[in-house]
């Protein structure tokens, strides 16, 4: 059973997950080209996956078999496991709990040769809409207090399998960086009785110095300080303060 453990300098909560370990790429050599050859994600190999916990699938067409263009699925080897209590223990000076959450696998296409960033732009909807999904249907489960959505592409971001696809992970805790986000925006509110983000959307819109891109509903820009390459950030131009509740744009 994975843990979660919390670091008493920097009071930060780690996953310690020995069963990852298990993984199949572990101590292979890095290959850096096309791997081919057997994708448990590809359509026609659903039995070597957990059954699905959401498909978007051409009408008809049963759970866990061919004719869908996008599934999630559980993830294989989990960082965290659904099943158990949250239960919460000192060990002196340390504090730790068992490593409950959820770890899924959103597999965004089909086919096997095809990016997010290749596909077309109801696939790419249809890949936003499944996130909505499961962190709405996520947050029914009271013992998980914040869900995040990932994506490694490429063997150098650590993704283990080519196919395109992204993860969702709930965990039981709000991650310390996120907590001091939450409290700067606080902090800002209190101050000048503004919503920060609107302020800075309100300034990008107005400057259009570092707006990557835009439509009716959203924004993109890059931040004005970033913490990493390429690092961009998609804000609503209406204000909304949750994902899980947000209507389509047009």
């Amino acid at each position: 059973m994975p843990e979660l453990r919390k670091d008493p300098v920097l009071g930060r909560w780690v996953i310690i997950s020995t069963e990852r370990g298990r993984r199949p790429s572990d101590f292979k050599p890095e290959e850096r080209s096309s791997t081919g050859g057997f994708c448990p994600l590809c359509e026609g190999n659903e039995d070597k996956t957990p059954p699905e916990v959401l498909a978007f699938r051409n009408n008809g067409t049963p759970p866990n078999t061919q004719g869908w263009s996008l599934r999630v699925v559980p993830n294989k080897f989990p960082a965290l496991r659904i099943e158990g209590d949250l239960n919460r223990e000192g060990d002196g000076v340390y504090d730790k709990m068992t490593g409950i959450g959820a770890h899924e696998v959103v597999i965004e296409t089909p086919l096997h040769h095809e990016t997010l960033a290749t596909l077309p732009l109801e696939a790419v909807e249809n890949v936003l809409r499944a996130y909505r999904e499961r962190i709405v249907d996520l947050r029914r489960d009271r013992r998980f207090q914040y869900v995040l959505v990932f994506k490694n592409h490429g063997q150098a971001a650590g993704a283990s399998l080519e196919h395109s696809h992204s993860q969702i992970i709930a965990l039981p805790i709000v991650p310390k960086r996120v907590k001091e986000e939450i409290e700067g925006a606080k902090n800002y509110f209190n101050y000048k009785d503004r919503c920060v983000f609107c302020d800075i959307i309100s300034q990008e819109l107005n400057q259009r110095k570092r707006i990557i891109a835009e439509n009716s509903g959203f924004v993109s820009v890059a931040p004005f300080a970033s913490n990493f390459p390429f690092e961009s950030w998609v804000l609503p131009k209406t204000y909304h303060p949750n994902f899980g509740f947000m209507e389509p744009f047009a």
